[in-house]
């Protein structure tokens, strides 16, 4: 597989000329389901762009990154919050909450020096800050964007394009 030059441009175009939620419209629900799952109001959606936005980060998805962003700006969060999602463990800007919800996004997306990636003390500082239901749909919304990694990450969406239509 041959590797791009450092200095070389990125096409603005999608890798999969063709959008797969057209080719399997059975997405649209499975979409509408996880989203409904996650909006269901024990975790603030500031919490679960966060952590989607995390996810983008650490799998190196541009697409995601730039999505999640455009959600958080438009949800009216500060630029210092968007920005430092990066360095969140030094940030002054995120809750207890949203730090373990932040933690625990990097913990599973992330291996594990050693033993598992989510540790018991983990989930126990997240469960002194979500009710059951609450780290349910943290769990959920994990799930959730990993269940689109794998797209953005194959298919390469474009950046910067509606939500609804990255692939014109």
């Amino acid at each position: 597989m041959e590797t791009r030059p450092i200095t070389a441009e990125v096409p603005m175009v999608p890798r999969m000329s063709e959008d797969p939620a057209q080719l399997v419209p059975e997405l649209a629900q499975v979409s509408a389901a996880l989203f409904k799952v996650t909006g269901n109001g024990s975790v603030p959606r500031a919490t679960i762009s966060l952590i989607q936005l995390r996810a983008g980060q650490i799998v190196g998805s541009t697409y995601l990154t730039v999505l999640h962003t455009g959600f958080l700006r438009k949800a009216g969060e500060s630029e210092e919050r968007i920005t430092s999602v990066a360095s969140w463990q030094d940030s002054p800007y995120f809750t207890g909450a949203e730090r373990a919800a932040l933690a625990l996004v990097e913990a599973a997306l992330q291996p594990a020096a050693h033993g598992e990636r989510v540790p018991d003390e983990l989930y126990a500082q997240a469960a002194e800050h979500y009710e059951p239901k609450a780290l349910a749909t943290l769990m959920f919304a994990i799930g959730q964007v990993n269940f689109f990694i794998a797209v953005a990450l194959i298919a390469k969406p474009v950046p910067g394009r509606s939500f609804t239509d990255p692939w014109n």
